[in-house]
């Protein structure tokens, strides 16, 4: 089974590309991130037409998330249990549609749109760090009642995990720029060193990017990051086979700035 994650950014405007890319790359599941697109505008048609069911969890025309499988579809929960919401001073707290998962095949996956921190002392970044707690929390009680459970954790995490993850940290560090910064590398690494999670894609593609800003040629200088991943439970990491970054999809006109993410694992 081979299972794909795309930060689209807006599904509506990268439709047709989805759709070749579908046909081109024969994924059995697709988790998608930064739909921009509500429930009533969300293409479904494009999915039905190739044989995907589709559960999508979209608010506005921000963040959205959803994951299109041709291995079967149950058990769709939008949001994880505890998942934070955020507000700026005197507001209202809004749940955002940033998390969906579901069962394909056996396998339950999340597809997950991680904030944004914004700036080192914007309040996005304590609710980005509050947010993976959270969602780490679940992990470990997933793994609690179960050890063989077996889930997979993917998307655009807004986290780029080492020095080389980043074209140029020195710039990073001098812009005082986030992803990189020691709490939200430290988050990010929990899932792993504390809740035993694996970074699946890594070991086959290390040195690769998974994003490139659309700005100042970042693409043709490979000024990329890595910043979009596929973490796997104990028991999924065992069924690992391959894994790739597509970086031909960044290519052309009406290229998202990420690129989908694919990993294949034993039936």
């Amino acid at each position: 089974m081979k299972i794909a994650t795309w930060n689209v950014n807006s599904i509506r405007a990268r439709a047709e590309r989805v759709e070749e890319w579908l046909d081109r790359s024969d994924v059995d599941v697709l988790a998608i991130q930064e739909t921009k697109a509500q429930e009533k505008n969300f293409p479904y048609e494009i999915f039905d037409f190739m044989g995907y069911e589709v559960a999508h969890f979209g608010l506005s025309q921000w963040n959205g998330v959803a994951i299109a499988s041709r291995v079967g579809l149950e058990d769709v929960e939008r949001t994880f249990a505890g998942q934070p919401s955020f507000a700026k001073p005197g507001d209202t707290p809004v749940q955002e549609a940033r998390a969906i998962g579901a069962t394909c095949a056996g396998v339950r996956i999340w597809s997950l749109y991680i904030p944004n921190g914004r700036g080192l002392e914007d309040p996005h970044m304590a609710y980005k760090l509050e947010w993976l707690k959270e969602l780490r929390s679940n992990v470990d009680s997933w793994l609690s009642a179960d050890a063989q459970a077996q889930f997979a954790l993917v998307g655009d995490w807004n986290v780029a995990p080492y020095d080389h993850d980043v074209w140029d940290i020195d710039y990073f560090r001098e812009h005082q720029m986030t992803h990189v910064s020691e709490p939200e590398r430290d988050a990010f690494f929990a899932f792993m060193n504390k809740s035993g999670l694996s970074d699946v894609v890594r070991p086959f593609t290390e040195g690769e990017y998974t994003y490139w800003d659309y700005t100042k040629l970042r693409f043709p200088k490979n000024e990329g990051m890595r910043i979009d991943f596929q973490l796997y439970s104990p028991a999924l990491t065992q069924r690992v086979k391959s894994a790739h970054i597509d970086r031909e999809e960044r290519k052309g006109k009406g290229a998202s700035d990420h690129t989908p993410v694919v990993v294949e694992i034993a039936d």
